[in-house]
């Protein structure tokens, strides 16, 4: 088992822009009853204060309130009824905005993700926010989980090696606001979704 260090809310960076950007290479650690799942985070897209495209463009609701939580809690919501994905809230309490995880690259429990994920290549087991949080078994239960400090089913740890050069893209199947370059992903990490041809 990985020794990693978990992240402190104090170390997460406000906007959330810089947190998209700082987040990769950090670790998105799951402990599952299946066994503990790890991955490096490499690719994620910011969703800023006033952003058309953003679940808390219109204020606060139910379903949104977790991205208005200080920076540090996971915001999980059931996308196009197929699967779920996972945010990482991004700004003071009471401002809503958020950093979408759109990709892993797996560490430990890769068979546990196969599991989850039967017939996919390592690389791509978490390739995608949808396919991150079925492999991780990542659901509605766990919105509004405190992902800084160890302790619970779903937290931030520290990097578990030097992170590779950081490229940026136009974020991924939005209607609004498509000009904005707020998606970041590793350069050449084959876990990456997106079209990994920078801007």
């Amino acid at each position: 088992m990985l020794r990693l260090r978990p992240l402190l809310r104090k170390e997460l960076p406000v906007p959330a822009a810089r947190l998209a950007r700082w987040l990769i290479g950090k670790t998105l650690v799951r402990e599952h009853p299946a066994g503990r799942m790890s991955g490096r985070i490499v690719e994620t897209e910011a969703y800023v204060v006033g952003d058309a495209s953003g679940h808390a463009y219109r204020g606060k609701t139910a379903r949104n309130a977790s991205l208005f939580l200080e920076r540090g809690h996971a915001y999980v919501y059931f996308v196009y009824g197929c699967w779920f994905s996972l945010n990482v809230s991004a700004g003071r309490a009471g401002i809503g905005s958020g950093v979408l995880l759109r990709a892993l690259e797996p560490l430990e429990g890769v068979e546990v993700m196969a599991a989850s994920r039967p017939g996919a290549r390592p690389a791509d087991l978490a390739r995608g926010p949808g396919r991150l949080a079925t492999a991780l078994g990542i659901t509605r239960d766990l919105d509004g989980q405190d992902l800084c400090g160890a302790g619970g089913p779903l937290w931030l740890a520290d990097a578990v090696r030097k992170r590779g050069r950081i490229a940026v893209g136009r974020r991924i199947g939005i209607s609004r606001e498509i000009h904005r370059p707020l998606r970041f992903f590793e350069r050449g990490n084959p876990s990456v979704s997106g079209p990994r041809k920078p801007l």
